[in-house]
């Protein structure tokens, strides 16, 4: 006899993930499989939707596999994706007709000065919850149908399908069977009013995107279909669908208006639950979809820092100081002080609550003592920094819940909790954005009576930081932080 259970898609960034859960969110199997970032110019970030796909299969057969030989039989699929990031491609072959952008891209910067400069800010406002920035798909979007020969053509009549990446696999799981996403990728588009929770059909005419070419929208748990039976020798339904930020929401249980959570991982996004009613964007925040079940839409504020755990990466990939992420713990608790030097990672511009796509890092305060856990510390200070940040514009959070690959390390998490002056709490299973996907499968798939059913039987607090700092000592560091911000920013904008 096998146990049931559900098999999540956790396609990143840099790497794609499959893990299977039991019922009880334990992991059953996992594999991962990284894959090349593409930087063609300055500002510039591309990823060959042929190797994702790969990456996806290769994980996910493995992990099927792993999990039936341990005695259980995955009868859904949960998929968790990076979200902005656009790819468009061809109804009758399936090929991409180039790269995926990535939403780290700024390459529709000037595009989005333009949509400025016309005064259509307010409107996109007012409809999308999100601030005009080449962050999201709405320019990538416009700048492939501008850019590659017969694009705009081709998607007038109809033979090209848009998807971020969550529709682009699903596409290819299903054998082309079905061009779907769902409420909380859509909204990231700048094309998708969360009101109305439709297509907003003056902004894709602004754009430049015929409708034709865009997904159809549905809940973020429920029928999307079946897999290919040649994928995993048979058909296994998919029943989730939600963007990775969203998933770590509800991966981390913050199903209730005020809970908070953050995640660590290539960028840093903190998303608060805001319930069912639609909630007026903050300065520097955007308004969002937490996820939608049963037609009932769940809101959130989220604030989205673009660089995190990259920095970290540039230190072992780009630099060679450090040869493995973990080292920094250690090397940043050597140092009974920063010594001054402040790292400002935006290798991509700043995020909120700045929204400068102009920037770029640097790094003060070095000197001839400054040695390589001077920067391994500043890097992991300025996820503490960009968080106190957020925080500061927020208002009103006393926990919050933390997870992505960065929260292993326990002098991070401290420090963020002394830094933004909160109580910074780590579940037990930190998978918690393929968890997220997978228990919205589980309720797709009717496997738990509710949400807060399945949250209820596998989320468990681990550890909590909670903050000691002086406030003396946390204001001059915040306020050598911004200074330095400040800097970066004069110099390039």
């Amino acid at each position: 006899m096998t146990e049931p259970a559900v098999l999540a898609i956790d396609q990143g960034t840099t790497s794609s993930r499959a893990i299977v859960f039991d019922l009880v969110g334990t992991v059953i199997s996992l594999a991962q499989q990284e894959f090349p970032q593409q930087f063609p110019r300055d500002g510039w970030v591309e990823h060959d939707p042929e190797h994702i796909w790969q990456t996806v299969v290769v994980t996910s057969r493995k992990a099927v596999a792993d999990a039936w030989s341990a005695g259980f039989d995955v009868v859904a699929i949960g998929i968790a994706n990076q979200r902005e990031t656009t790819v468009i491609w061809d109804r009758k072959s399936g090929r991409p007709i180039y790269n995926a952008i990535v939403w780290q891209d700024r390459r529709g910067a000037a595009s989005c000065q333009a949509l400025v400069d016309a005064g259509d800010a307010p409107y996109i406002r007012e409809k999308t919850g999100l601030v005009v920035d080449s962050f999201f798909s709405g320019t990538k979007l416009q700048w492939l149908l501008k850019k590659v020969d017969g694009a705009a053509a081709a998607a007038q009549r109809g033979d090209l399908a848009f998807g971020t990446i969550d529709s682009f696999l699903l596409w290819r799981l299903t054998g082309g069977a079905i061009h779907v996403t769902d409420a909380t990728n859509a909204c990231r588009t700048m094309l998708f009013d969360i009101g109305a929770q439709d297509w907003d059909t003056a902004l894709c005419e602004r754009f430049g995107v015929p409708p034709a070419m865009l997904p159809e929208v549905r809940d973020s748990a429920g029928s999307f279909d079946a897999t290919d039976p040649d994928l995993f020798g048979r058909p296994i339904p998919v029943a989730g669908i939600v963007g990775d930020q969203q998933a770590a929401v509800v991966g981390q249980g913050c199903l209730t208006a005020g809970m908070a959570k953050s995640t660590y991982g290539t960028g840093c996004f903190v998303l608060i639950n805001t319930g069912t009613r639609k909630p007026e964007p903050q300065e520097g925040i955007l308004a969002t979809v937490a996820y939608r079940l049963s037609g009932e839409t769940t809101y959130a504020l989220e604030g989205s820092i673009f660089n995190a755990g990259v920095a970290v990466n540039w230190l072992r990939d780009g630099l060679g100081v450090i040869g493995d992420a973990a080292e920094t713990e250690a090397l940043a608790a050597s140092l009974p002080g920063n010594a001054g030097v402040y790292m400002v990672p935006a290798f991509t511009g700043l995020g909120a609550p700045y929204w400068d796509s102009e920037a770029r890092g640097g790094i003060s305060g070095l000197t001839r003592d400054t040695t390589k856990a001077h920067l391994a510390r500043a890097a992991l200070e300025a996820c503490g920094y960009q968080t106190a940040d957020l925080l500061g514009v927020l208002g009103g959070i006393s926990r919050l819940r933390v997870d992505g690959g960065m929260v292993a390390n326990d002098w991070l998490l401290k420090f963020v909790a002394d830094i933004a002056n909160v109580s910074v709490e780590r579940p037990r299973v930190i998978e918690t954005t393929a968890l997220g996907a997978a228990l919205l499968a589980g309720v797709g798939m009717g496997l738990y009576a509710s949400l807060e059913d399945a949250v209820e039987q596998v989320w468990h607090s681990d550890r909590t930081f909670d903050p000691s700092m002086a406030e003396a000592d946390r204001m001059a560091l915040l306020s050598e932080w911004r200074a330095a911000v400040d800097r970066i920013r004069s110099t390039t904008g």
